[in-house]
């Protein structure tokens, strides 16, 4: 494993953890898209399905328990335990939009015309896409807490360290997925606004960031 598939595994793992503290220590899922996170668990379910079946290491077995394990405690807290703070009046992105082209794309272009091979197909896919309810809920609100934003930007920056090891491993093994390559180059635009926003407004100390009006 190279450097910069361990550095992006573990700032996803650390985008992860920061919002379910978020969430924990305030007792408020508010600004948090409900919907989003269902996506990202519906993600690591079709991409794991191969957990109990295909042993590659100790290392990758463990992430995948512990990203479907933290995956649906996020959804948990903010649909049960914390679900009277959920904001769902500006959670409305409407998730068909997604789901329907990235079910067709997935029976259209894959490796291999088999259950699991689709259903893996569908996770790259819809990961590239499933960050947008929360994107689109921010840009509804106007701003976003500053912890909410560093979740967002660990997150990005795990898509970002994800095209540098495709890179690597490209240089190094003369090894390429054509699929999970452009689906993370998707996803890392989705983000190039938020990371502007982020480093001109965030880290220059104020407590949320707030998104210019529209003239």
């Amino acid at each position: 494993m190279n450097v910069f598939r361990l550095a992006g595994d573990v700032s996803h793992l650390v985008a992860i953890i920061i919002l379910l503290l978020k969430i924990w220590r305030s007792k408020s899922c508010a600004g948090i898209s409900g919907k989003s996170q269902v996506l990202f668990a519906l993600v690591f379910t079709t991409r794991y399905l191969d957990l109990f079946t295909v042993f590659i290491s100790v290392y990758n077995t463990v992430m995948k328990v512990v990203f479907l394990a933290l995956s649906y405690a996020t959804v948990y807290l903010i649909y049960m335990r914390f679900r009277n703070s959920y904001n769902s009046e500006n959670d409305t992105f409407r998730v068909e939009f997604l789901l329907v082209p990235v079910i067709g794309l997935s029976f259209l272009e894959n490796y291999a015309f088999t259950p699991l091979e689709i259903l893996w197909t569908f996770s790259i896919f819809l990961e590239a896409v499933a960050i947008m309810p929360q994107l689109f809920m921010i840009t509804k609100t106007g701003e976003a807490e500053s912890i909410t934003t560093h979740y967002l930007f660990f997150l990005g920056l795990y898509r970002a360290l994800y095209i540098a090891n495709w890179v690597w491993r490209y240089h190094t093994e003369s090894f390429y997925d054509l699929i999970a390559i452009v689906s993370g180059v998707v996803q890392t635009i989705f983000f190039c606004d938020f990371f502007y926003l982020y480093f001109t407004r965030v880290l220059r100390g104020r407590g949320k960031m707030t998104l210019p009006m529209p003239v």
